[in-house]
């Protein structure tokens, strides 16, 4: 389901389509969640149906804000739509820009707010299978021996997020 997206068009931050952004790498505003607990992050695969990177790992949550949503308004939305998690406090850790070809001849050209939320002992995510079709509790030891025997099952910004941003993200 498309919807707008704050994107920049002509130096100018405009209302534009998600699909028209992406296949056109314009650069947009964009939320990313990442859930932790007890030295765990919270993974999420990306279900099957998704238009871009299906089946692959990802943080917690990404996505766009709408128009006028405010990024951490946007982050507690996001965290309940695709993994039934309310109740959390995401922490703004600042803002980081990418850019990744995500296939499909499509380009994510991000201008990144990040967020980070503890999750308390026995806060389980309960997935949205239109959304997420699976998740794991890895430490970052963990993920990085994973995303380094098998990139190719991980998302471009998550690779990113840990290569260039990891003590920004995750302290």
């Amino acid at each position: 389901m498309a919807h707008d997206i704050p994107a920049w068009i002509n130096g100018a931050l405009v209302p534009a389509d998600k699909l028209d952004v992406h296949f056109k790498g314009l650069r947009h505003k964009a939320v990313s969640v990442f859930v932790m607990r007890e030295g765990r992050t919270l993974l999420q695969r990306r279900a099957l149906e998704k238009y871009h990177t299906p089946g692959l790992w990802a943080n917690a949550c990404c996505t766009h804000p709408h128009w006028s949503e405010d990024p951490r308004d946007c982050a507690l939305r996001r965290l309940d739509e695709e993994l039934g998690l309310r109740g959390l406090n995401p922490l703004h850790r600042g803002q980081v820009e990418y850019r990744a070809d995500v296939g499909g001849g499509m380009t994510e050209h991000e201008l990144v707010d990040i967020f980070v939320a503890e999750a308390g002992a026995g806060i389980e995510p309960l997935p949205n299978a239109e959304e997420v079709m699976d998740t794991l509790w890895l430490t970052l030891p963990e993920l990085r021996a994973r995303i380094a025997a098998e990139p190719e099952s991980f998302t471009p910004w998550l690779r990113i997020y840990l290569a260039e941003h990891g003590e920004l993200i995750l302290g």
